[in-house]
Order: C-alpha cells, then structure tokens, then sequence
C-alpha cells in the first residue's frame, strides 16, 4: 500500500464539505499507465492487486473494482494506491470486479503469454484492457481446453453472450451467492495461474541482445560510461530519463553517479523485461517502461485529460538518449532537426549520441533500404543541436566516429 495518513478536511476547502475523512499520501514520483508496462510490470502489478485483495478479504473488507490504473511502481515496486476502493465485504456477494481484473490485468497478460503478443499497443488502444469477448476468439481451440482458461475466458464469455438475451426476458433479477471460501478460493487460483506465466516468445529479439551484441570494445564502452557518469554526476541530476535504455547498462552508470530515479524507456520488448529483472535483483530506483519514441503515448480519457501523454507528465533533470538519433532519423524517417527538436525540449540537459553513416548498426538500418537521407550528418546534427541549446562537451567514443554530445539549455 502507499502510505497515507488522515488530514483535516479542511485542506481541501469546500470540496470535502461533505467528506467524512481525507487522507494525503506522499506524492509519486512518476505516474506511468498499463499500456506503458513491460510483461513483467503488467504481471507484478496484477499480483499485488490480488494480494491486496486476499488479504483485504481476510479481515471482511473487498474491493469496489479490479482497476489496473489503481497500481503505480516506484522505481520496480509496484503500490497500490486507492485507498478509497475498500469497503465492507457483504456474505455471499459476487466478485463485481471480476470482469474488470480479467480484462486490465488476466487477458492483456494472457495475450502475451499464450499468443506472443505484446499487449501495449492494444490496451493504449482501449484503455480498459481487452474485452474477454475478443480474448476468447483470439485464443486456438487447443489451449482453451485449459482449465483456467476454460473456467476465466470460454464460460465468462458465453455466459455474457446469453447474458444480453435473458435481460430482455427476465421480469427479475436471479440472486445467486458466493460463498467467501469459494471467493477466497478464486483469488488464490488467479494468483497461482499468473504467477506461472511467462511470455510465450521468449527468443532473442532485434535490440534485446544489443548490450552484448554491438559493435563497441571494452574500452569504448568504459569511454561512453564515463561521459555518462561525469556529466550526470556534475549536474546533480535527481530524476533522470534514459530514451532508448535497453537493458539499463546506463541507467545505471547515471544511479551510481547521484540519480535517485531513472525512467528508461524502449521499444523491445525483451530488452525492458531484462531491464525489470535486473532493477529487482539489484534494488535499482529505476523503471524501464515501453516507449515508441515516433509514436509517444498522447493525452487520453476523457476530454483527453484523464491520463497525460509522454511529454506532458514531468520533466527530468537530465535526460540520456544513445542510440535514438539514427533510430528516429533513418529508421522511421524523421527529419533530423525535428528529431533533435524533439530531444532537447524532454529536458533542460542531457547527453545525446550521434551515430554516422559508416558505422555497422547504422550501415544495418540500410541495408534493406535505399539510403535517401542526404542531410543526416554530424554537421548537420550539430547545427541543429546548437540552434537549440549550448553544447558544453563532445567527445567521440567509438573508432566508427559516434559522438556524445552534452547539451544545456537556457531552462537548465
């Protein structure tokens, strides 16, 4: 749970004219949503949830919704954070927020771990998940023969289907009970089903193996971290954003020199689950969530205002973006001045990384492709970059010529 505490109602003035009691809970120190969640960042959340709840259950209390945005992470500890979704438990009652946690947590998860999907670009989509309707005509015939699947997907699913026909016919509702073991017993099923699943593609991706894969030596890796940790170190950077984090080899070179957050940010989906699991084991304040950088999650909801798009949450004191330029540029054709644009308005410093043309990861992205990008350059980058900022440090730190790039800009 967050901790909280009772306030005087006071605080909040005429809006809790009629609050009984209100409560302040420290403030998080980033708000991140489900469709940003890696596997293991959806998995853990669903865990706490039930845990939650299970132990709720045990003192006569439940919950009042199942809804995923009710957990926040804080670095890679998922909390939960509605405090005012418990209420007394009633002998008998139904589980009301069953199809909710099936459709934010179970079959977003279910996607991923049965299909190989992942489940971002769908739950961005919907924002409440994906329906057991859909989950269930997605998933093969064979695997349905599951008995959790069998029970939470194909029989939830039939039984809504026959559920819109019996609400025109029937005159009264049929009240039904759950006896609390059976409920508790429920839980405990989920818990133990989602705690066994894992990602059902589990082989190497394009960018998951790249901290072991590239084309650096041990020494101009040992160059580039040191840049890193000076320039963040010099800076006394609390919150720190790293564009482009793999599996968070410098998220953490930014955490050993002074951060006290890092948000890292990618797209591979193995690179982020790899990135998790070494925050975990190594008690990281860092937090590697799903980030298309040419596609960046927008305003959502409701009057676009309920859920805040990528650059409109907070901003860093430092960002760290090294291997994104080329990405952007050549990758998904975006011009590189907006590129570079787009980099230094994140943050009022950071360090950005050039790529050139000769060198193998670059020469890789064109490979398949006619090179059409006439101005992609370190001249022009550079031009661009200090159109918008002051570069206060370049050092190039690879034999193919890729530089690092310190930049400040009049907001630092």
């Amino acid at each position: 749970m967050l901790p909280e505490e009772r306030v005087d109602s006071s605080i909040l003035g005429e809006a809790a004219r009629d609050a009984v009691y209100v409560l302040e809970h420290p403030k998080l120190p980033y708000i991140s949503y489900p469709y940003e969640w890696s596997f293991p960042l959806l998995k853990a959340a669903a865990l706490l949830h039930l845990d939650v709840h299970m132990q709720a259950l045990e003192g006569g209390i439940t919950l009042s919704d199942a809804s995923a945005y009710n957990i926040q992470f804080i670095g890679p500890k998922a909390v939960f954070m509605d405090h005012l979704s418990f209420r007394p438990y009633r002998e008998g009652e139904f589980w009301i927020g069953h199809r909710q946690f099936c459709e934010q947590f179970l079959n977003p998860l279910l996607l991923r771990s049965l299909l190989g999907i992942p489940h971002n670009a769908w739950y961005r989509g919907t924002q409440e998940g994906i329906s057991v309707e859909d989950i269930n005509q997605l998933i093969p015939l064979r695997k349905k023969l599951s008995w959790n699947v069998l029970t939470q997907i194909t029989l939830q699913a039939r039984f809504q289907r026959a559920s819109i026909g019996d609400v025109k016919k029937r005159k009264t509702p049929v009240k039904q009970k759950l006896p609390k073991e059976a409920f508790m017993q429920m839980l405990k099923s989920l818990h133990s089903w989602i705690g066994k699943m894992e990602p059902a593609d589990t082989g190497k991706t394009v960018w998951g193996d790249y901290a072991h894969s590239h084309s650096y030596t041990d020494e101009e890796v040992s160059r580039k971290k040191q840049f890193i940790h000076d320039f963040v170190q010099a800076r006394k950077a609390s919150r720190v954003w790293d564009i482009g984090c793999n599996t968070g080899d410098y998220s953490k070179v930014a955490i050993d020199a002074g951060a006290e957050l890092v948000i890292g940010f990618d797209f591979d989906q193995k690179a982020l689950e790899l990135a998790y699991s070494r925050a975990v084991q190594e008690h990281l304040p860092f937090l590697p969530l799903f980030l298309d950088a040419a596609n960046p999650s927008p305003n959502q909801g409701w009057a676009e205002s309920e859920r805040k798009g990528f650059s409109s949450r907070e901003k860093p004191d430092l960002l760290i973006a090294l291997a994104v330029v080329h990405h952007l540029a050549i990758g998904r054709n975006v011009p590189l001045d907006e590129v570079v644009d787009w980099l230094v308005k994140l943050s009022p410093s950071g360090v950005i990384e050039f790529v050139p043309k000769n060198d193998p990861m670059v020469q890789e992205l064109l490979r398949l492709r006619e090179d059409i990008f006439e101005d992609y350059g370190e001249e022009k980058f550079l031009a661009a970059l200090e159109s918008r900022a002051r570069v206060t440090r370049k050092e190039t730190v690879s034999a193919s010529g890729r530089c690092l790039f310190a930049f400040e800009t009049n907001t630092a």
